[in-house]
């Protein structure tokens, strides 16, 4: 961090190159069933298992919930070849994050705060704090740089700060519009690309209803993401073209995430222990209404969860409904 920045820091670039979108054709190509049927395609490939595979992933969050961190924490330990998020393993190679919020001060203290300096940090990690909109120049950046480098990641933090105008599109045209070029890129050069969006303020039944703009946003790219908080916790929900459904429970420990597990799986053992808890401090047997006053939970919940537990033998099912410890 000693040597002299330039004055507008940004990715090198050079002469505008073809991004791999086929080229113009007479009438329509089509291939048959029973060609595809005979074709092996290779598998799914995961840079991050389970959470990241390679294309354009959309990682969105509501503000202050620690995307940058996990974006951190992720362009880190690829570049050193760790587990991401505590017990995901990843592929190892070149990680660029470009963190476009920061400067390079608050860079070397979140480092600093989550890694120390008692080892050199890895020559594959790379930084870029500054950058020109995607159709100013940006997107031919990144290709030029990703041919020099030959990266497995980039992560560009936030889509603010690269998305082209709209120029006389609607707002699903340019939400679409401003994310296809980076698919396209991703698929190319078989890499990995994150960009990092927000969430809208408004909840909805489906997590991605969730993310700030249009359709077009969440239909353009491979993988979506949402880290969400709520009462009981914060929740990783995924959704890809691809691969599996994820719905998982997190945490963060000063500036580090980790899993903790299948979010229904860790709220219901979250559940459970806090019924034992009550039971403890309770002087005698308590009923399902005693149970739903002490946890304000509704009673029906209550009572079903106390069936489940007194069939698993973790309490002991009394007369007149009553409840105890085993």
């Amino acid at each position: 961090m000693s040597r002299k920045t330039p004055t507008k820091p940004r990715i090198a670039r050079f002469p505008e190159k073809n991004l791999g979108q086929p080229s113009p054709q007479e009438g329509l190509s089509t291939f048959p069933a029973n060609e595809l049927q005979a074709t092996d395609f290779p598998p799914l490939k995961f840079l991050v298992e389970g959470l990241i595979t390679e294309g354009l992933t959309l990682l969105a969050g509501k503000p202050k919930m620690g995307k940058s961190w996990m974006a951190l924490d992720i362009a880190m330990l690829v570049a050193i070849g760790c587990e991401v998020l505590g017990n995901r393993p990843c592929e190892k190679g070149v990680a660029l994050y470009c963190a476009l919020e920061d400067n390079p001060r608050r860079l070397r203290r979140r480092m600093l705060h989550n890694y120390g300096d008692q080892i050199n940090w890895p020559l594959d990690f790379h930084f870029a704090t500054q950058m020109n909109k995607l159709d100013e120049g940006g997107l031919d950046d990144l290709e030029d740089w990703i041919t020099e480098h030959r990266p497995c990641l980039i992560i560009l933090d936030t889509l603010a700060r690269i998305k082209p105008a709209s120029k006389g599109k609607n707002e699903y045209e340019a939400d679409d519009a401003a994310l296809l070029p980076l698919q396209e890129l991703a698929g190319k050069h078989g890499i990995s690309i994150i960009v990092i969006h927000h969430l809208r303020k408004m909840t909805g039944d489906d997590p991605l209803d969730m993310v700030s703009g249009t359709t077009g946003l969440t239909g353009a790219v491979d993988n979506v993401l949402v880290l969400d908080r709520k009462s009981d916790g914060v929740t990783l929900y995924g959704r890809g073209r691809e691969m599996e459904n994820i719905d998982l429970a997190l945490e963060l420990d000063d500036g580090l995430w980790r899993i903790l597990g299948d979010t229904d799986t860790v709220r219901i053992s979250d559940e459970r222990r806090a019924v034992l808890e009550v039971l403890r401090n309770a002087e005698g047997a308590l009923g399902p209404k005693d149970m739903a006053e002490a946890l304000d939970w509704p009673q029906e919940n209550v009572r079903q969860l106390l069936k489940s537990m007194a069939t698993d033998g973790e309490v002991k099912k009394l007369r007149r409904g009553k409840y105890a410890l085993p």
